[in-house]
C-alpha cells in the first residue's frame, strides 16, 4: 500500500508526589557570577496572596519550580528540558516541547508504521523520555497523552482498518484520537481545520447568544469590549493557519462577525446596511482579509 503517514503523540507531564528539589537547580548554565546570579534566582523564593482590599496571606516557601509570572521562567524551562531532544533523536523521533506537554512524532512510510510505533513506545517509556523524567521528578499523566496518526483521509482510514496502532505507555494503552488540540487548534488526522472552525462558530455564537440577552443593559461601548473579549480574539486566534483555506471555512467565521457587528449596533438579521457597519462603523476587515492582515503581521 503505497504512501505515507505520521504519527505524533502529546505527552502530557506533571510533578511526581515527592518533587521537592527546584527545577532549575540541575542546569549548568556558568561560573561566578552568571552561576550566582541563577542561584539568586532559584532559592530564596516565597509567595503570598493579596485579597479583600490589601488583606495579606500567609507567606509559603517555594521549594520547587519558579515564582508564578517570572520574566525568566521560560528561559529556564528552555534550558531545563533542551537534552529532551537529543534524546529523542536517538530513537529517530523528533519532539516539540511545550510548557507541560511533549509532542514526540515520526514521519514514516505505510511499510514502516509498526517499527514507528515501536519507536515512539521505546523513546517515550523507556531510555529517552521515560528515564527523563524518572530522573527529574516527573512522571507521564497518561490521562492526558493523545496519539493521533496523521496522512490523507484514504491512508488514515486503511490504516485504522488494517491495524491496531494504539501505543502502550507502561501500563496504559493510548488509542488513536479523530482530533487534538495543539495549543489551542484543533486539528484532525488530514491536518485539516474544519473541527476547528466549527468549534470557534460554535464558541462565538453562544458568547453571543448571552450578550444579546443583556445588550438593553450595555451601551455601545462596552458591548463593542465584551464582543472583543469573548468572540474577536477567538476568530483572530491561530487564523494565520487559515491561509488559502476553503471558502466554507471563512464564511463560517464571517457569518460569526455578521452577527457580532449586529449585536453592537443592535440591528437585526435582515436589516440593511450591515456592510456599512462593519467596514465603516466598526472598521473591520473581513475573514479572508483578517489572515493575511495577521500573516503580514507575523512574517
Amino acid at each position: 500500500m503505497p504512501g505515507t503517514c505520521a504519527v505524533g503523540v502529546v505527552v502530557s507531564r506533571q510533578l511526581s508526589d515527592d518533587t521537592t528539589s527546584n527545577y532549575g537547580a540541575r542546569v549548568v548554565v556558568g561560573r561566578g557570577r552568571v552561576k550566582d546570579w541563577f542561584k539568586s534566582y532559584l532559592t530564596g523564593r516565597s509567595y503570598c496572596i493579596i485579597y479583600g482590599g490589601g488583606k495579606t496571606s500567609s507567606t509559603i516557601q517555594v521549594l520547587c519550580s519558579v515564582p508564578q509570572g517570572s520574566v525568566s521562567g521560560p528561559s529556564m524551562f528552555i534550558l531545563y528540558t533542551a537534552e529532551l531532544a537529543a534524546l529523542a533523536s536517538k530513537f529517530g523521533v523528533k519532539l516539540y516541547a511545550f510548557a507541560d506537554d511533549n509532542q514526540p512524532h515520526v514521519h514514516c512510510d505505510i511499510g514502516d508504521i509498526i517499527s514507528s510505533v515501536n519507536a515512539l513506545e521505546e523513546c517515550i517509556t523507556g531510555t529517552a523520555i521515560g528515564q527523563w523524567m524518572s530522573a527529574n521528578r516527573l512522571k507521564l499523566n497518561a490521562e492526558k497523552t493523545e496519539l493521533m496518526w496523521a496522512g490523507t483521509r484514504y491512508n488514515v482510514a486503511n490504516l485504522l482498518c488494517d491495524h491496531d496502532l494504539s501505543v502502550t505507555l507502561g501500563a496504559d494503552i493510548v488509542k488513536a484520537t479523530d482530533a487534538t488540540r495543539v495549543l489551542g487548534v484543533l486539528f484532525t488526522p488530514d491536518l485539516a481545520l474544519e473541527k476547528q472552525v466549527t468549534s470557534v462558530s460554535a464558541k462565538c455564537f453562544f458568547q453571543l447568544r448571552q450578550l444579546r440577552r443583556v445588550r438593553r443593559s450595555l451601551d455601545r461601548d462596552s458591548a463593542a469590549t465584551l464582543v472583543r473579549a469573548f468572540v474577536t480574539s477567538r476568530i483572530d486566534y491561530g487564523n494565520a493557519l487559515l491561509a488559502n483555506a476553503p471558502k466554507t471555512w471563512t464564511k463560517k467565521l464571517q457569518r460569526v462577525l455578521n452577527a457580532a457587528a449586529r449585536v453592537i449596533t443592535g440591528t437585526r438579521k435582515f436589516d440593511s446596511g450591515l456592510s456599512h457597519i462593519l467596514h465603516h462603523d466598526r472598521h473591520w476587515l473581513d475573514v479572508p482579509q483578517r489572515v493575511i492582515f495577521k500573516l503580514c503581521m507575523t512574517v
